[in-house]
Formats: structure tokens, sequence, C-alpha cells
């Protein structure tokens, strides 16, 4: 049987690993003599089999695709302490034959690394990047099972519920968020059976609690360039109680002193909050937290506040999404348009849920959205996309949305000079699919409705009307017969005949 302490011959571990497999065919068999499981392996057993997993199921099932991982990974809190796991455990990992992962909170595997001649049998396994971990996705296993307890776990062969993993030894340790204390995910070191080491859990521990320090360092570097941008906000309630919260609501500064408690709790959207003392104070939104200020001091400072950055959007047409941000243009990627596109049409806001069945449909996840959101943020401002719930500060000048406004008020030619062609082509987003056909067919059927011969002959040299048959044959039958502009829409439209 392998000890907390000293080493283990191979032997030992395949000894062990038979003792643990007897135990598991008589717990979850017909029952047998066997002493049953360690209790934290059977109460794990129990949630799982609750959670109707099959002991018999082969992978877990893959969430994110590689294509969506870099945003989401990016987004992430561990992504800054990476360097950090990857010198501290990686070449560990190589040497004794094992793979290291990292999850987030959701048992949701964003890296993996490791020795390379091991990748290739994780990944017949499902040991990869993008799968899920958790407890009920996949049975018990030390990457679900230490999110699920918050502490460190080791399951080896057989303790693992789904048979696939008996050839697996498993070690995890969750690592917290500095600033809430909540588990932001999960580091662990899995490799066959015979390479399981006791000392791996205090590793493993060990390296967690270095990524919790180094983000505790971080999170003051970010707390004292807050507490210096903002501290004029303070200064200028001359002598008025106010105070300055992180974006989790945690008081990084406060005037006068001692007169906010640590942390204070604020509702989505909300722009009042009531203290445990009774006092009620405003909530002001910054860039990168919130502002408390008595509530006769609010309008004051609102008459000073700058406008936020105009916004300028063509996403209609071949040539690609296009954003102006306060005048200077640049290109825009197709997610961050499909973002921007929704948020347009809902300009009261969107919760996470509400925002990800729009991009994603029924089967979109909010963490990718939330992700999404944040690299949008640093790249508009966060003084131009809001959160809470997610919206932007002003109207955009968007094409879509003046063409649509057209439409709506039956003026065609406004529509159709509004418009460079289908609105962002290459995009499956719901929403987005929605309001494209939305838009060309409300413009070929306003075009038509117009009976106006320039009018059709615009929109039949228009991206949305250049293979409309019917609107060259309505346009044909409008024209006078010795108009010069017969004769290359009658050869267009015999070619769309053909």
């Amino acid at each position: 049987m392998l000890g907390p302490d000293g080493d283990a011959s191979v032997d030992e571990l395949v000894a062990d690993a038979n003792r643990l497999r007897r135990i598991y065919d008589d717990d979850l068999g017909t029952g047998g003599a066997t002493p049953g499981p360690r209790p934290v392996v059977s109460d794990s057993w129990q949630r799982s089999l609750a959670a109707r997993v099959d002991p018999e199921s082969r992978l877990p099932p893959l969430v994110y695709r590689a294509d969506e991982l870099r945003d989401v990974r990016e987004c992430h809190p561990l992504h800054s302490v990476m360097p950090l796991l990857r010198n501290t455990l990686v070449s560990i990992a190589d040497e004794a034959m094992h793979v290291m992962l990292v999850t987030d909170a959701d048992g949701h595997v964003l890296w993996r690394d490791g020795a390379h001649g091991l990748l290739t049998s994780a990944d017949d396994v499902g040991l990869a990047e993008g799968t899920r971990w958790t407890e009920d996705a996949i049975g018990t296993n030390a990457m679900g099972t230490a999110l699920a307890l918050d502490e460190p776990v080791r399951i080896h062969s057989a303790e693992h519920l789904v048979r696939t993993y008996h050839d697996w030894t498993c070690v995890a340790a969750p690592v917290h968020d500095p600033d809430t204390g909540d588990t932001i995910g999960a580091i662990d070191i899995s490799g066959p059976l015979h390479t399981v080491h006791p000392a791996l859990v205090q590793l493993v521990t060990t390296t967690a609690q270095l990524a919790e320090n180094q983000l505790r360092v971080r999170l003051a570097i970010a707390d004292e360039r807050l507490r210096v941008r903002n501290m004029p906000h303070l200064s200028a309630l001359r002598g008025a109680e106010g105070a300055l919260l992180s974006a989790t609501g945690r008081v990084i500064a406060s005037e006068p002193y001692g007169r906010f408690p640590e942390r204070i709790r604020l509702e989505q959207g909300a722009d009042r909050v009531q203290l445990g003392d009774g006092r009620e104070m405003a909530v002001e939104a910054l860039s990168e937290g919130y502002l408390l200020v008595p509530p006769s001091r609010r309008r004051a400072r609102a008459l000073t506040e700058r406008p936020p950055p105009s916004l300028a959007l063509r996403f209609t047409g071949g040539a690609g999404p296009r954003i102006t941000l306060d005048g200077t243009e640049a290109a825009a990627t197709l997610r961050p348009a499909e973002i921007l596109t929704a948020l347009a049409l809902h300009p009261d806001g969107l919760s996470g849920e509400q925002l990800t069945l729009l991009l994603y449909g029924e089967d979109g996840n909010p963490t990718t959205v939330r992700g999404e959101i944040h690299r949008l943020r640093s790249s508009l401002g966060a003084d131009l996309l809001l959160t809470r719930p997610y919206r932007l500060a002003a109207e955009p000048d968007a094409d879509f949305l003046r063409m649509r406004v057209a439409l709506r008020q039956g003026r065609a030619a406004d529509a159709l000079d509004a418009c460079h062609g289908e609105l962002l082509p290459r995009s499956d987003a719901p929403a987005v699919r929605e309001l494209r056909d939305e838009l060309a067919v409300g413009l070929r059927h306003a075009v038509r409705a117009a009976e106006d011969p320039e009018l059709l002959h615009r929109f039949t040299g228009h991206p949305l009307g250049v293979d409309d048959l019917e609107a060259h044959e309505r346009l044909l039958e409008l024209l006078d017969r010795d108009d010069p502009r017969r004769a290359a829409v009658t050869a267009r439209a015999e070619r769309l005949l053909a």
C-alpha cells in the first residue's frame, strides 16, 4: 500500500492498484469482503453516481474547441502565472513521464504540457485541452474532486470512478483568487500509475500556493494603480465621505479613513448601495472599479464627466468589419463585431446568459463570452463598453442600424445608401443571422415596392441585388425602350436566367 511518505517500488504500486481494483469491483459490483475505499473516494463516487456518471463511460465532454481556447486562456486569471507553473512543474513532469494540466473553476482544462511521449496516451483518454473534468462530467478524478472539496487530492488507479482511468494516477490542488477567496482553477499532475510518487501531492500543493502568492502581488500592484489614478475623485469631494472600490467591491481608499467596511457588496447595475450602518451612498462606475459618493454629490460630479468615445461601425459588405473609435478606423475580427452588433441592437443591455444565447445559441458557454467581453473592453475602453449588464455607453453610428431604421420608416433609398452588402457574411451567430436575413429581405422588398427605375438600377448593381433576377426583370419593365442601360441589364438578366 502507498503511504504518505517514502518511495514505493513498481511492484508495490502495481499491488496497490490491484487492491484498489478489488475494492472497485466489490463496491460497485455485487459486494464482497474487501474493505471499502477511502472516505474521500467513497464520497466522490456517491456524488458522481448521483450525477448519473456511467463507470463504463469513455471520455470527458469537449467544451472548448481549439479556436476558442486562445481567448478563454488570455482572459483567465491563471494566464499571468503560467510561466511560473511551467518553470516549476513541466520539467519535473517531463522527466517523470507525467503531464501537467491546469483547469478553470468549472473544471475545463485550459492548459496542458509535459512529457511528449505521454501526450498521445493522454489524448487517447481525453486528458486534453478544452475537456471538462468535474465529477458530474467524468466521475471521481483529482481535478474534479479537488475542485469539489476545495483541497488537494490524489486519485490513484481504480479510485477513479470511470474504468478508463484505472491505469492512471492524478494529483491536483485548487488555486484561489487572493481578492475574493473564490476557487479559480486547479493544477494537476497526471501519469501512468507506476510513476506515482508520494511527494507529488506536496509539490502540486506548494505550486498552487506559489501561484496564489504571485496573484496576490499582482493584485497589490493593480490596487495601487487604481488608487493613484482615481484619488482625484476622492480629493474632489473636499471633505465629504467617499470610497474607491475595486471591481469586486473591495475598499481601496476612503475618506475619512475607517468609515467603510473592507468590502461592499454591489448589486448588478445598482446606482445606490446601503451600508451596514444605514448610510446610503451613490455608486459611480470607473474604468477599473467604482466610486462611492454621497447621493447629493452625484449630480454635480456627473456634469464634469467626460462623454464616452464616439463609435462608428461598418459591418455590411464583403470588405470585412471596420470599427472607427474617436475618428480612428481599424479592421475588426469577427467575434468582436458580432458582440458589438448584439449590444447595438439591445441598448438597454444584456446579461451574460442573454449575450451567450445571441452569439452561440443554446450550446453557448457564458464563460467564453466573459472572456471575449474582457478582451473587447481592453481594446475599446471600459468607459465605452459597460458591464452589469453588458451595454454600450452610447448608441454607435452603425450602418446596419441606419439601414434598419430607414427600412422601418419606408425610406428605401436611404436604406440602400447605408448598406454595403450582407451584414457580417461570415458570421453564424444567431443574432447576426436573424438581422442579416431581415435586412436583406427588407431591402429587396422595399426597392421593388418603390417602383422607381433609378432605385432599382442602383439595386441591381448592389451586392444584395446583383444576383436578383426578379429585380432585373422588373427593371426592364420600367426602363424606356431607348434607355441606354437596357442592354447591360438585359445581359445580366440573361446570365441569371441561364
